[in-house]
C-alpha cells in the first residue's frame, strides 16, 4: 500500500492518530521537503515518530516519483506531506501513477493553510480562487496573477495569496557543472509580496488601489502565530518574523462580524 499522509501545520505533533500508526507500520518513510517546510526540524520528527525518515527533496520528488512508489505494491510505504495531500498539484501525480501501476493507495487529510486560513476571522466561503506569487529576480518578473486578484476583488471575494518558498534551488552556474551547487534557502514574506504588489498596481495603473485592506499571516498553527491587518501600503513596512507566511487581499465589502473580528489584528 502507497500512502500519502498530511502532516497538518507544521508542529510534529499535528500529525493525525490514524497518520502516525501508519508511518509507525510502513518499511519506508518520505518526507517531501520541497512544496513547504515544517515549524520543527525532520530530527524532531523521527524522535516523535520513533524512526527513521527519508528526505525527499525536489529533484527525487519530480523526477524519482517511480523511485518513491517502488515496491509499494508488495510492502507500506509512505510519503509525509506539510499540511494536507492534496494541497499540491505535485502529489495529485503520485495518485496517478499509483493507478497507472495497479498500486493500492490511501490518503490521510490534516489541516492546511486552504483552511486554516480562518484563523484570521475572514468567512472561508467568501474567498475566491487562491494565487501564488513567485519571487522575481532581474529578467523574470511575472503578474498574471494579479489579474486574478482583481477578478476576485471585483466579485467582492477575498484571495490568499500563497507566497513563495526556495528550497534546495540550483544556482544558475552549476547547472552547466556535474556538481549541483545550490542557493540558501529563502521564504517570501508579506513585506517581501506586499512590494511586488505595489509595483505591478504602479505599472497596471488599474484594478486595486494601494490602500486596499489585507492580513498578513505568519506561522498559522504555531504558538508564536502573528496576523496583522492594515493597507497594502502599510503591510510592505511590517516584519512578521521567520516563515512560513501568507497573505489575504480583502475582499471590498467585510461582513459585519468579520470587521468585529478582524479589528483586533489591525494597526
Amino acid at each position: 500500500m502507497f500512502y500519502i499522509i498530511g502532516l497538518g501545520l507544521g508542529d510534529c505533533k499535528d500529525i493525525t492518530v490514524k497518520g502516525l500508526e501508519i508511518v509507525r507500520k510502513c518499511s519506508r518513510v518520505y518526507l517531501e521537503a520541497y512544496t513547504s517546510i515544517l515549524t520543527c526540524g525532520t530530527e524532531a520528527l523521527e524522535k516523535f515518530y520513533g524512526r527513521e525518515l527519508i528526505v525527499a527533496d525536489r529533484d527525487l520528488v519530480e523526477q524519482g516519483a517511480d523511485d518513491i512508489l517502488a515496491g509499494s505494491g508488495t510492502e507500506d510505504v509512505a510519503l509525509l506531506v506539510v499540511g494536507d495531500p492534496f494541497g499540491a498539484t505535485t502529489h495529485t501525480d503520485f495518485i496517478l501513477r499509483a493507478q497507472e501501476k495497479g498500486i493500492p493507495y490511501q490518503v490521510v487529510h490534516n489541516a492546511s493553510i486552504m483552511n486554516a486560513v480562518g484563523c484570521c476571522g475572514l468567512q472561508l466561503y467568501s474567498f475566491g480562487e487562491t494565487i501564488s506569487i513567485p519571487y522575481w529576480d532581474d529578467t523574470w518578473q511575472p503578474d498574471s496573477f494579479y489579474d486574478k486578484i482583481v477578478a476576485n476583488y471585483d466579485r467582492k471575494l477575498h484571495t490568499l495569496c500563497l507566497l513563495d518558498i526556495k528550497v534546495k534551488e540550483p544556482t544558475l552556474e552549476s547547472l552547466t557543472k556535474k556538481k549541483r551547487e545550490y542557493m540558501p534557502p529563502r521564504f517570501m514574506s508579506v513585506k517581501e509580496a506586499a512590494v511586488q504588489l505595489l509595483q505591478i498596481i504602479d505599472r497596471k495603473q488599474a484594478g486595486i488601489k494601494k490602500d486596499v485592506f489585507c492580513i498578513g499571516l505568519a506561522r498559522v498553527g504555531a504558538e508564536n502565530q502573528q496576523i496583522v491587518g492594515c493597507s497594502l501600503e502599510k503591510m510592505s513596512e511590517v516584519d512578521l518574523g521567520g516563515p512560513l507566511h501568507s497573505l489575504i487581499i480583502a475582499g471590498p465589502d467585510l461582513h459585519p462580524l468579520e470587521v468585529e473580528y478582524i479589528e483586533q489584528f489591525t494597526i
